[in-house]
């Protein structure tokens, strides 16, 4: 179809257009606005006029505005397992030809490694209130960025040179959804979690109203829909402390509310395909406006630069090579997770006792009141040169590569994603938040692997990883998941589909709010 498009500088340059003509306008079927610039875009929206009111003005008719005046910004929760996903989602808009800002925090930004951005997208921040050394806890981050973060997120999306058409916040953060609103800016929640874990959030009320909150037992639980047969009340989203709060626990109490919160949005956004978790979203659904499932995200994005706020050590890539064809046990429990002492022995004894090679991404901060150095020493002395440490791994390449036969993690949400699109065998040790019902989807409903949960004994880690490096069985359903994704994200796929009524409806919400 043709378009006729038109600059627009000032409201008297349009005056003066429609002046010149004896007729109403005859062209196309179809005309867009066309935008010079977006500091035009904002001179004409700040003087209070719509879309719909400059193309009167023109005596032009209207049908919608070019890419260049939407302008979506994608505000994540300050930490890699929130930065990962968003950032693949904006990457994916960019690809569909909008225009994204990508907001960090100062404090992530400048731990960000300098890397080249694909055109139409650019990086800003605004401070979290914290300094630099402050450990940053899930509920003192929040209120801080509640406090000092929302004042400077306001000044932006009020000032923005590229006047702000949508916002795609993390639903974390309901105060990015609500400040939005506020200055009539649409606002859509992204949740960087599992479906399955989002509903169990959801239903937390429920749960907490039948007496089945997180704690490490095997009770079935009966508050989360479609989940009755199988879901224990270990397997739900806890925090650190849920052995000795119960339903006290403040991180799952304020990860529910904030949850609750999103869930009022316009529409949802969720980083997952119908294939693997088609009754959650249909259940979501029933309880938000609109859902929007476009994941595997990391699968479709073409996003060179690293994210990643650890610097990644693509040596152990060689080291891979050295190996044979899924022989390597490649270990990681994610950016959050630490573990005692103790532990670290068990895993490292019942990684040995397989007699399999294995590359152990082992961060410095990982293990409580032990160097860094003492651990690397310890795994040193592992006989034959079977052990490779690095302190943070490029895992999508580590996994996709031919020499790595099951991996051992935490189950977040995107390194379940990541090997699921590999089609690799896992043995899941959650630790806290979503990971819990992650690894229970993991070991009873796709069978891709194996849970072990709140068990951290040489003898389990021997006997899981052993399981998972020879059953057949986990492993060609593992394939076949990762068979079925790669079809989910192809150009007619579902979540390709998703993807593109996705866009549509942020032109659609970009072109109501201009």
């Amino acid at each position: 179809m043709n378009y006729m498009t038109i600059q627009v500088q000032s409201i008297t340059m349009l005056l003066a257009k429609k002046a010149s003509r004896v007729h109403r306008h005859e062209g196309p079927p179809i005309v867009l606005v066309a935008l010079k610039d977006y500091q035009a875009y904002g001179t004409l929206s700040n003087a209070g006029l719509s879309c719909h009111q400059i193309c009167k003005l023109g005596d032009l008719p209207f049908a919608g505005v070019m890419d260049a005046a939407v302008h979506v910004l994608v505000f994540p929760w300050p930490r890699q397992g929130h930065i990962n996903p968003m950032l693949h989602f904006a990457t994916a808009l960019v690809d569909a030809g909008l225009q994204v800002t990508f907001l960090h925090t100062e404090h992530n930004l400048r731990r960000l490694p300098q890397a080249p951005l694909p055109p139409r997208l650019r990086l800003l921040s605004i401070p979290d209130g914290l300094p630099d050394d402050h450990p940053r806890s899930f509920l003192e981050l929040l209120e801080s960025m509640r406090k000092t973060s929302s004042a400077a997120y306001r000044a932006l999306l009020l000032s923005a040179d590229a006047p702000v058409t949508c916002v795609v916040a993390d639903g974390t953060m309901p105060f990015a959804i609500d400040v939005a609103e506020e200055l009539g800016i649409p606002a859509l929640a992204f949740a960087t979690h599992s479906a399955c874990s989002y509903l169990a959030l959801l239903s937390m009320p429920k749960l907490v109203e039948l007496g089945e909150t997180p704690f490490p037992a095997d009770d079935l639980v009966c508050g989360v829909p479609g989940m009755e047969g199988f879901l224990r009340r270990r397997d739900l989203p806890r925090g650190l402390y849920c052995t000795e709060q119960g339903e006290g626990d403040p991180w799952m109490l304020k990860l529910a509310e904030v949850t609750a919160r999103s869930s009022k949005a316009c529409a949802l956004i969720l980083n997952t395909t119908t294939s693997m978790e088609q009754p959650a979203l249909a259940h979501i659904a029933s309880r938000t406006s609109d859902v929007f499932a476009v994941g595997p995200l990391h699968a479709r994005s073409r996003l060179t630069a690293s994210a990643s706020l650890w610097q990644e050590d693509d040596g152990c890539m060689a080291w891979l090579d050295s190996h044979e064809d899924q022989s390597v046990v490649y270990v990681s429990l994610g950016s959050r997770a630490v573990i005692t002492h103790e532990q670290f022995t068990e895993f490292l004894s019942g990684l040995v006792a397989t007699g399999y090679a294995f590359l152990w991404a082992l961060r410095p901060d990982m293990v409580q009141m032990t160097s860094s150095t003492l651990l690397r020493e310890a795994i040193g002395v592992v006989e034959g040169g079977k052990a490779h440490v690095v302190e943070w791994a490029p895992q999508r390449d580590v996994l996709r590569h031919r020499a790595v036969g099951c991996f051992l993690t935490h189950a977040g949400w995107n390194s379940t994603l990541e090997c699921a699109m590999e089609g690799v065998p896992m043995v899941c040790w959650p630790f806290f938040s979503d990971q819990q019902i992650n690894s229970r989807f993991v070991g009873a409903v796709w069978r891709t692997g194996l849970d072990t949960k709140d068990v951290c004994d040489r003898g389990v880690v021997e006997r899981t990883v052993r399981e998972a490096m020879v059953s057949d069985e986990i492993r060609g359903v593992a394939q076949a998941m990762a068979q079925q994704l790669r079809l989910d994200v192809a150009q007619v796929g579902s979540s390709s589909s998703e993807l593109e009524r996705l866009v549509r409806f942020i032109r659609e919400l970009s072109i109501r709010s201009c």
